[in-house]
């Protein structure tokens, strides 16, 4: 195998300029650096021995990371200890092992002490585990840095639970779409840096900074609404920015992606379909698995449970179980709530399962508990009152309902360990009860 042909840098540091990912980035119109890549540079994350899992849905940028990681790396480090394979031309774990070999030969010839190994897209071959299990027994990597990427279909094929006693320093690293806040830097940093951002839901610190971010409301406000339709995808952000619309091969793209994977963990389409019809069609209401099997005609409660657990790892779907306000705990054999995670997702979901893209209070709703759930445990509450997303934030319940319209009532709905409740307007500010614009307050939130 020609490694020099995925490693140009290897010929001197300036070689990453003529990398075609690389390239491809740096000439782009709209471009940004993942924040991902900001954590992986910290000095903790780069010393040996570690074995780094990033993982993500396809196509959110994993290669871009690396490329961006490698040029940084590259700023200080000598460039033939900087490996990159990407794993998808590989049939097997022999063909995976060969090619590490070779490259444990260059840096032998070398002399290299500390080598930085990127495998990407190392879900492709097969049996791929074996390879690395086998050379970091043999401690061939115990001077090195590895970062393996490929989708969250690891943690559904229970992949990475291979590597016990085996990651030394490694982290877990998860690469999700951009966040509301994420896609406002990427076209207008200035109202971050002016804006700030929350450390909490706390009530009086929601109130005072979304308060002083209302000057810039008209402008969240438009760009929230291109988030509506771009999601935080790079292909659809940057085809949304260029062209003004989404073009059918940014959506081909994506779809295939996702049909892809259900292919690859062996799950019937057609079964995968109709649950997500059902997520789409129910959306925002609660569900049981029960009624899901029996109005979509799926054999059984099972089927819709393994499913709906498959899409969730996949980052296709969040679900949300019922809190115990008293208890401040999951209730899981109460009816769920299931969100889209990304407004993207909906448009290709719904076309490919021929069913309507819900209204863009719906969607809100669904934007909201995904950015929510990167970085709090959440879930909802209902009794004759519903509260759309409760929030784990210490050891306090934070609610927060959403009411994607122009007069709304805020919500002054106290129950068991749910101190107060935010509720998300689409324009609308009010002291007490509480509520403020949606857009402000996910423009403010951190999820990184």
């Amino acid at each position: 195998m020609d490694l020099e042909v995925y490693n140009p840098w290897w010929k001197g540091r300036e070689g990453i300029e003529e990398d075609e990912d690389y390239r491809r980035w740096n000439s782009s119109k709209v471009k940004w650096e993942p924040p991902l890549l900001r954590m992986l540079l910290e000095r903790e994350n780069i010393e040996p021995f570690s074995l780094h899992f990033i993982f993500g849905p396809r196509q959110v940028g994993k290669t871009t990371l690396l490329k961006l990681l490698i040029k940084k790396l590259l700023e200080t480090v000598n460039p033939k200890s900087i490996f990159y394979l990407k794993c998808d031309i590989l049939a097997d774990y022999k063909e995976l092992d060969e090619a590490i070999r070779e490259y444990l030969k260059i840096k032998k010839f070398e002399s290299i002490e500390k080598a930085y190994i990127f495998l990407d897209e190392i879900t492709f071959p097969r049996e791929w585990f074996r390879a690395v299990k086998w050379n970091i027994d043999m401690g061939n990597f115990k001077n090195d840095i590895l970062y393996l990427t490929g989708s969250l279909s690891m943690f559904v094929k229970e992949e990475i639970e291979t590597f016990p006693g085996r990651r030394g320093k490694g982290k877990d690293f998860i690469m999700y779409p951009l966040s509301f806040r994420e896609f406002v830097q990427v076209i207008d940093d200035n109202i971050i840096r002016s804006i700030g951002e929350l450390e909490s839901l706390d009530m009086n610190e929601v109130r005072s900074k979304c308060f002083k971010a209302r000057p810039w409301l008209n402008r969240l406000e438009e760009l929230f609404e291109l988030y509506l339709n771009s999601g935080g995808f790079p292909l659809s952000i940057r085809s949304i920015l260029e062209s003004g619309k989404i073009g059918q091969d940014v959506i081909n793209t994506y779809l295939s992606w996702i049909k892809g994977d259900i292919v690859r963990l062996k799950r019937n389409e057609s079964l995968t379909k109709r649950v997500i019809k059902a997520v789409i069609e129910k959306v925002p209401s609660t569900i049981s698995y029960h009624n899901i099997a029996r109005e979509f005609e799926i054999k059984s409660h099972r089927t819709v449970f393994q499913h709906l657990d498959v899409l969730e790892k996949l980052f296709l779907v969040k679900v949300l179980h019922y809190i115990d306000p008293n208890e401040a705990v999951e209730v899981f054999y109460k009816q769920k709530k299931v969100h889209v995670t990304d407004p993207f997702l909906y448009s290709i979901l719904s076309s490919w399962c021929l069913t309507r893209k819900p209204e863009d209070s719906v969607i809100v709703e669904s934007i909201v508990a995904s950015h929510l759930s990167r970085r709090y445990n959440i879930g909802y509450w209902k009794n004759s009152k519903e509260i759309d997303v409760v929030a784990f934030e210490n050891k306090h319940l934070i609610g927060i309902e959403i009411k994607y319209r122009k007069r709304v009532e805020g919500s002054r709905t106290k129950i068991g360990k749910i101190d107060y409740t935010i509720t998300l307007s689409k324009d609308q500010y009010n002291d007490e009860p509480l509520i403020v614009p949606v857009s402000v307050l996910l423009a403010l939130l951190n999820t990184s």
